[in-house]
């Protein structure tokens, strides 16, 4: 009887049997590798981009309760939101809160998109986040504030909770201005909750939560103890009333329609009455009137800002800014010489409250935005210094007043521990 199998079979079948062998063996390390270098590919968390061993700890949402009764709701009337973890040891009875920024909407075209994502409804704000940066419970990343009550306020109103329409039909649809309402919502939750007991608090915010910082600070320190030590901090929130690059006031035009949309002059009343109504809203007049002692932290090229600010859309229809805005490396001579000037304009802004007693700053000569929500940035090997100290050392140094923080960095590029960004693609939101 003949065999089966000739010899060349034998061997094509030895073959495969070692080459399928070989292939679990292949999958057996790759699934190991997986495991021990990538564990969020398999469904748990990744680290944060920082240098702490620890995984950022995940908080979860908390809706206000009966805030449509209050009409505190968000620009598609759901409830507004924010996200708590409790303090512990000794900043049990110590809080920060920190407001979330995200730009703004001018009109109706801009608003019924935010309508659709978190910054105008809790319907698809995330139902748990990271908290890094001035938000961590490591020590190694937040030395002075690791241990305390902190709460990240979600913002979905469009005005930076400065609005309060009463009435919702606006444009021919449905749209609820309401951010004074969230925030007084938000404030009367947490009161009870141990905030009107804090010994410390610490109100900041980044971008338009920047803004909302400067606007609420003082409002903030009058809901606390008069014993307590209350402070405030604007990140990456002192936008600029100048010029672009062609000769426009583009911010100004665009605070003037937020302004008009959402009735806004009414809550600056000490804004002069021959002012455009946008100009009530820059920080630089916001400002004035806080008695609250404030931390202005702001890079002198706010990456944002350079964007939004400086070459806004229609301002550079030759594509001539398209690298420098995304990589400050790229720019060329006549370039750095704009951006040169947008930093003297922020200095001059700023100037007065430099004089402010109690007030601190920290203005670093870096390309990026919102400091303090940046694990790298805020406190890290990497981050960024002026004097030998980070954002955080020095922040906290101004808080617990360890000593006077006025910090101004030299110009770009003159600092070598900066943290510049590098963007793919440019920004949408503030």
């Amino acid at each position: 009887m003949p065999p089966l199998f000739s010899a060349p079979a034998l061997h094509r079948r030895r073959l495969l049997r070692h080459a399928a062998a070989f292939a679990l063996v292949l999958l057996a390390v790759a699934l190991l590798f997986l495991l021990l270098v990538h564990p969020r590919s398999l469904g748990t968390p990744s680290p944060s981009p920082s240098y702490g061993h620890r995984l950022p700890t995940l908080v979860d949402l908390t809706l206000v309760h009966g805030a449509k009764e209050k009409g505190a709701v968000c620009l598609d009337g759901t409830p507004p939101g924010y996200h708590w973890l409790p303090g512990f040891g000794d900043g049990s009875n110590k809080w920060l809160l920190h407001l979330e920024g995200g730009s703004w909407c001018r009109n109706r075209t801009s608003c019924d998109h935010r309508k659709k994502t978190s910054l105008g409804s809790s319907a698809y704000m995330e139902t748990r986040v990271e908290f890094v940066g001035i938000l961590s419970d490591d020590k190694a990343q937040n030395p002075d504030f690791y241990n305390w009550n902190k709460v990240k306020i979600r913002y979905c109103d469009g005005a930076s909770l400065s609005g309060n329409v009463q009435d919702e039909h606006q444009y021919g649809a449905t749209f609820f201005f309401r951010g004074q309402r969230i925030w007084e919502a938000v404030m009367a939750e947490l009161l009870p909750k141990g905030l009107a007991r804090a010994k410390q608090a610490f109100l900041t915010g980044c971008s338009a939560g920047g803004l909302s910082t400067y606007i609420h600070c003082d409002d903030f320190r009058a809901l606390l103890p008069k014993d307590s030590t209350v402070k405030c901090l604007a990140d990456g929130g002192f936008f600029l009333d100048v010029e672009d690059i062609s000769g426009r006031r583009y911010m100004r035009g665009f605070y003037n329609d937020v302004a008009r949309q959402q009735d806004l002059r009414k809550r600056f009343p000490g804004c002069s009455s021959d002012m455009e109504p946008g100009q009530c809203f820059f920080p630089q007049e916001v400002a004035k009137g806080i008695t609250t002692p404030m931390f202005i932290l702001n890079p002198a090229y706010d990456v944002w800002q350079v964007e939004h600010v400086l070459t806004p859309d229609g301002s550079d229809p030759q594509n001539l800014w398209q690298d420098c805005r995304m990589d400050i490396t790229k720019c060329n001579a006549k370039q750095l010489e704009i951006l040169q000037g947008f930093r003297k304009s922020l200095l001059d802004a700023i100037s007065e409250f430099k004089k402010k007693r109690g007030w601190g700053m920290f203005i670093d000569s870096c390309f990026i935005h919102c400091q303090s929500m940046k694990s790298l940035a805020w406190h890290s090997p990497s981050a960024s210094r002026i004097n030998n100290k980070t954002v955080a050392e020095a922040v906290g140094d101004w808080f617990f007043d360890r000593r006077e923080v006025k910090e101004i960095d030299c110009e770009y590029p003159c600092n070598p521990t900066c943290f510049n960004v590098v963007l793919e693609q440019p920004y949408q939101e503030g």
